[in-house]
């Protein structure tokens, strides 16, 4: 006898926004948010689903350079698992968290960079055994509990049935919670490791670790190491700064409202984790997701700013499909990603299901491709994120020594940017985001990175205005209600 998991429709549907108002102040606040829906292949739109996640039974937290960072991942998958629920969106329970950019110390044994302020682990998964699930296509809304950690079948219905009572008593209470008030309150080391950080254009409190010329002089850098021979792209960012001026789910609502996203998020890990951080994220780009054994991965490259004038954003439609670099940039990433699916997909599967195909958002203007494959008979979830991460849009290619040269030439830890966001499922289903349009809110900051792919036909000053481009929207959020500085 198995324990089928609880299902709950909650009607009339709430709203995500109200729901996660509710949840904020439990332990583990996780929203995996699309609010916004990008077509994909005329009838999958990838803005359909979101998710909600509370109060998990367990947390997995690695440090920085760990050996075996998946050992305990892969043990939590074996010993919880639950067949898929028909008919109901795909996150049903499951592991669901980030995985820091850094933790390529562990999978390629990259060196780190020279400061790291924040210090955020390598991996924070918390192990959800309810989940709140919206189909935004239908605008229907459930509950699912599965009763974990309990694992007999009277106990594990019992559980469910208490978890589901107690999230619907958080629902229907009149209280709002709020999230950790993340205003300014400085460490003396860390104060002293954010003053070095170098004034940049824009609001006066906003600080980038790169002055303008020092990362153009930078992105020259690596066009000599591409003509040496050492790679064909490398993805290069500068981190900016701003003191936090409200709380960090505001600042959510903020983002969301700014730049909407197919693969957004909000996770507030600091009363699980002795981090006191949330990550605020409106990623356009999918990692990976699997349903059925069938993984897809979609990389972006090539971006042009979108004005809001339709003949200017016509124009820029049309020299972005016509452009060899970033055709050339996303080309050398689709083919970077097919390598990385072989490791763990069967051969004859991985094929590129789109490539180069324009996608419009709030502020940009994105070429997408996707690649799809098959997972082997013997390979799992732990598998493929070891095959794939981080993402090869976000490093560039030839992916380890492109990832040595970021290290050496980036003055910052990434933390959760360019890593991942999403979820590890009981079923066996995934789904993991790119943290790029991403914010940290940690110690009374606001860590806002930036970054683009680097070709050898690059234009230095034109690859540091694309990363403002990118940079747009989240600086929308950070300054909304603000006066002019």
């Amino acid at each position: 006898m198995t324990f089928e998991p609880l299902v709950k429709e909650l009607v009339p549907a709430p709203s995500v926004d109200t729901c996660t108002a509710k949840l904020a102040s439990l332990p583990g606040c996780l929203l995996l948010d699309s609010s916004m829906k990008i077509l994909n292949g005329g009838d999958q739109p990838l803005g359909r689903y979101s998710f909600l996640m509370a109060d998990p039974f367990q947390t997995i937290q690695i440090p920085l350079g760990s050996e075996q960072p998946f050992t305990e991942i892969g043990r939590l998958l074996d010993q919880f698992t639950s067949p898929t629920i028909p008919d109901l969106p795909p996150m049903q329970g499951g592991l669901a968290g980030f995985f820091s950019y850094d933790l390529n110390q562990s999978i390629e044994k990259i060196d780190p960079v020279a400061h790291n302020e924040f210090q955020l682990p390598a991996i924070v998964l918390a192990a959800y055994d309810l989940v709140i699930a919206w189909d935004h296509q239908l605008n229907r809304t459930w509950m699912i509990s599965h009763g974990f950690p309990e694992t007999s079948p009277e106990d594990q219905e019992k559980r469910a049935r208490s978890r589901i009572e107690f999230f619907s008593n958080v629902l229907e209470s009149e209280e709002v919670s709020h999230s950790n008030n993340d205003q300014p309150h400085l460490s003396e080391d860390l104060a002293l490791e954010v003053s070095n950080a170098l004034n940049v254009d824009g609001p006066t409190d906003l600080k980038s670790n790169f002055s303008k010329q020092h990362y153009i002089d930078t992105v020259q850098r690596c066009i000599d190491y591409i003509f040496a021979g050492d790679v064909f792209q490398i993805n290069l960012s500068q981190r900016l700064l701003h003191p936090s001026n409200c709380d960090s789910l505001e600042l959510y609502r903020r983002l969301k409202t700014c730049n909407p996203s197919p693969f957004g998020g909000y996770f507030d890990i600091s009363g699980i984790t002795n981090c006191p951080a949330q990550i605020i994220s409106a990623s356009p780009e999918r990692l990976c997701s699997v349903r059925d054994r069938i993984v897809e991965t979609r990389p972006i490259k090539g971006t042009r700013r979108r004005t809001g004038h339709p003949m200017v954003d016509i124009q820029a439609r049309e020299e972005l499909l016509a452009s060899e670099k970033d055709r050339a940039e996303n080309t050398m990433i689709v083919d970077l990603m097919r390598n990385d699916l072989s490791i763990v997909c069967e051969s004859d599967s991985v094929r590129v299901g789109q490539l180069c195909e324009l996608e419009e958002y709030q502020s940009v203007l994105h070429l997408v491709s996707s690649v799809e494959g098959k997972l082997k008979p013997s390979k799992n979830l732990i598998d493929l994120v070891a095959a794939i991460f981080p993402g090869g849009s976000i490093t560039g290619a030839p992916k380890v020594r492109a990832m040595e040269i970021i290290s050496e030439l980036e003055p910052c830890a990434r933390g959760a940017y360019c890593g991942s966001m999403g979820y590890l499922g009981f079923d066996g289903s995934a789904d993991l985001n790119i943290l790029i349009r991403t914010i940290t809110a940690s110690q009374g900051w606001w860590q806002i990175p930036v970054g683009g792919g680097i070709v050898s036909h690059s234009v230095p000053q034109k690859e540091y205005e694309e990363t403002w481009t990118k940079a747009a929207g989240m600086l929308r959020a950070v300054t909304m209600d603000q006066a002019p500085a």
